[in-house]
């Protein structure tokens, strides 16, 4: 099943119907459809798709020239081999996937190299429209989109591939119960990969225990998986995984669960930001969140977050035979706890790239507050967004089962008056509830100007 992708795919569109070369950057963690997207695009079209692997260079090159469908022809540089495809395009259109290009390159050291000087002295003049595809995000900013890398300022257009939205993954959710969609996009995320196993196996309950609370399942050891294809010590930063998903939000705290000078850790930590597989947010309000003291630390990968704090614990258990009794006793009562604050940054997403669907204004900022008070007593706030029409946006979000009551609403007015004042518009206030409001909630939200919207909302196309 291929779902989504339609912006990047019109670009792509756009940049065919041109007539000049693409070299064109495609990359993004494992499994997140990269591959899809090549594919999908080449539905239709002349092309040649290649996946290097990690062999001898030699291989590579015989391998590329049976993808070309040149049997028998052995290349013995790979500028023949390009130069090949110049003779099979013969001056039209024709798209090239170098997929896997980091497996390719790490064959031939040097080769982006080679590339550079092929594609300045032959590839930069034809109609190829070129694709570079990898899942290891170093090789690929390090080795190609750096200013340091043979083949700067060659690219015509970089995309780094996200996971699906949240109101993109309903088609691989068996029935339309939005808070099914909301545990699959808040265990799983928009990983493809994922999501097409959650389809097959029938729901998210079955594929999470035949998938990760079973010794051999898909992902019962897919986070040291991914650690091990991306980083060079990969049990440092599973260490460090580990204490953010167990609470660590502090890179002190993160420091010392994770045995880790505070300096070492930060590295670590930046590292991990670079990969998406950790966020550091600081408040709304901070007016220097760069240097913030008061940023906190967490996982943002939805299957990493659940791994690292429910599977990696008991794999000693999963593997004795006890994954299923653990998963139903232990796990799947914690759910609640997990899928909130999942529910929150996806009402965040929501109102990043939707609220103008159904609003006036845009959003230019979203995120999320913490603030002392004087009393020493904690304030926080679910959303906070400022809007296009100089508006500001603040917004509790409840994933709870049972109607939202006017507590809540009364508390968030409360709530809003502490914050710094909007001089250049108003404040406006809403809730986004999966359950909805009760009757005495809806009296509140009418007299206070307060907008309910549906949690179901987030995740519909």
């Amino acid at each position: 099943m291929f779902v989504g992708r339609e912006r990047e795919l019109q670009d792509w569109e756009a940049r065919w119907q041109g007539s000049q070369a693409e070299l064109v950057v495609l990359y993004g963690r494992r499994r997140v459809g990269k591959s899809a997207l090549a594919r999908r695009f080449s539905e239709g079209r002349p092309s040649v798709y290649f996946t290097g692997v990690p062999v001898r260079d030699a291989d590579n090159r015989h391998a590329f020239a049976a993808a070309l469908g040149a049997e028998g022809v052995t290349f013995d540089t790979w500028e023949a081999a390009w130069d090949r495809l110049l003779e099979r395009a013969n001056g039209q259109r024709l798209l090239v996937v170098l997929d896997e290009f980091p497996a390719l390159a790490g064959s031939h050291p040097g080769l982006t190299g080679l590339l550079q000087r092929w594609w300045d002295a032959r590839g930069a003049a034809s109609r190829l429209f070129v694709v570079l595809s990898g899942s290891s995000l170093g090789f690929i900013e390090r080795e190609v989109l750096s200013h340091r890398s043979p083949l700067f300022g060659r690219r015509t257009a970089s995309l780094k591939l996200a996971p699906l939205a949240p109101w993109e993954i309903a088609p691989f959710v068996p029935g339309h119960d939005p808070l099914d969609r909301l545990a699959t996009h808040g265990l799983f995320g928009g990983v493809p990969a994922y999501l097409e196993r959650v389809l097959a196996a029938g729901g998210w309950r079955p594929f999470l225990l035949r998938e990760a609370f079973s010794p051999g399942g898909y992902l019962f050891e897919e986070v040291p998986f991914l650690l091990n294809t991306e980083l060079r010590e990969p049990a440092t930063y599973l260490s460090l995984l580990s204490a953010l998903a167990s609470g660590a939000t502090r890179q002190t705290e993160v420091a010392d669960r994770a045995h880790l000078d505070v300096h070492a850790a930060g590295r670590y930590l930046a590292t991990l930001i670079e990969l998406g597989l950790v966020a550091r947010e600081t408040p709304f309000f901070d007016p220097s969140p760069e240097k913030s003291r008061k940023g906190l630390y967490r996982v943002a990968d939805p299957f990493v977050r659940f791994w690292c704090a429910h599977v990696l614990p008991a794999r000693s258990l999963i593997q004795a035979g006890l994954g299923e009794r653990h998963l139903q006793e232990r796990v799947l009562p914690q759910l609640p706890t997990l899928l909130g604050p999942a529910f929150e940054s996806d009402c965040r997403e929501f109102v990043a790239r939707r609220w103008h669907e159904t609003h006036d204004a845009y959003a230019l900022r979203v995120g999320r507050q913490w603030h002392k008070e004087r009393d020493g007593s904690v304030t926080e706030l679910d959303l906070v967004a400022e809007l296009s029409d100089g508006s500001r946006l603040v917004a509790e979000c409840k994933a709870t089962r049972k109607p939202v009551g006017p507590d809540v609403l009364l508390t968030l007015k409360e709530r809003a008056l502490s914050l710094p004042p909007n001089d250049a518009g108003p404040t406006r206030l809403a809730v986004f509830t999966m359950a909805g409001l009760t009757a005495a909630a809806k009296d509140v939200a009418t007299r206070e100007g307060i907008e309910a919207v549906a949690g179901a909302a987030v995740y519909e196309g």
